[in-house]
């Protein structure tokens, strides 16, 4: 019998975008490892059971992308669990509310504008955040997760470079990018404020913003291999470390 591929997704009660970041290939048609890294919506609303899963798949690190409000808001700790917070601020939020304060009301299209300055930023104002991602990996291939408040965005992005670095191709990522959209569920209440068309667009993820980051990368950069050498100090010795390490062989 052929052994069954591990699930993508994990039935968690108190996250609905945790995945594994396993199964694809990657350089030298080698599988990024399964259960190793991982990526999520954030974890204050795990239940015992969700934990006791996290043990069972050995999770010993997470990495928090969330700005200092949002943490502070949906605290946690986990046993055996190291935290670390690599704080990013959801700048699309305050740059909604400043539209609508000048009274102006928000439509569909600006919000994917606003999406998609956001992924710019991530691009280069947020560049050390990543780059400290990669520092974790490199310091030991204990399994980790990486999350944000919704595990799309902040978290899209990272794992859009961890699986490019690994030699994934770029309409893979793509894909597993979008992902979100039939995983996560949106919290009850959330920005009820805004138009409905207008949180269709800030709770889901589209090509357009994923896009608007790797443009930039390739624009400004040359493309994700110079922009991981010399922005996220990514060299070719950590690259070569990286696929050893989260590559199987």
């Amino acid at each position: 019998m052929p052994q069954q591929a591990p699930t993508r997704s994990l039935p968690m009660m108190g996250a609905t975008n945790f995945r594994d970041l396993g199964g694809y290939t990657g350089h030298g048609g080698q599988q990024v490892k399964w259960r190793r890294i991982f990526r999520s919506d954030h974890l204050a609303g795990l239940t015992a059971q969700d934990q006791a899963l996290l043990a069972d798949l050995g999770v010993t690190r997470a990495v928090d992308f969330r700005g200092k409000a949002e943490s502070a808001a949906y605290a946690y700790a986990l046993p055996g669990i190291a935290y670390h917070p690599l704080n990013i601020e959801p700048t699309v939020v305050q740059r909604a509310l400043e539209l609508q304060r000048t009274g102006r009301q928000l439509t569909a299209q600006d919000a994917v504008g606003l999406m998609q300055d956001t992924y710019r930023g991530f691009v280069h104002d947020n560049a050390p955040r990543f780059a400290e991602l990669f520092k974790l990996l490199l310091a030991s291939d204990a399994p980790t997760v990486f999350h944000c408040t919704a595990g799309k965005d902040r978290t899209g992005f990272a794992a859009a470079l961890i699986l490019l670095t690994l030699g994934v191709p770029r309409d893979v990522v793509m894909h597993d990018y979008l992902l979100t959209n039939s995983l996560y569920q949106r919290p009850a209440g959330m920005g009820s404020h805004a138009p409905e068309e207008v949180l269709a667009v800030l709770w889901r993820v589209q090509e357009e913003f994923l896009d608007a980051a790797l443009h930039m990368v390739d624009n400004d950069f040359g493309g994700v291999q110079p922009y991981l050498v010399d922005v996220l100090g990514v060299d070719a010795a950590a690259q070569k470390e990286l696929a050893g390490r989260y590559l199987q062989p």
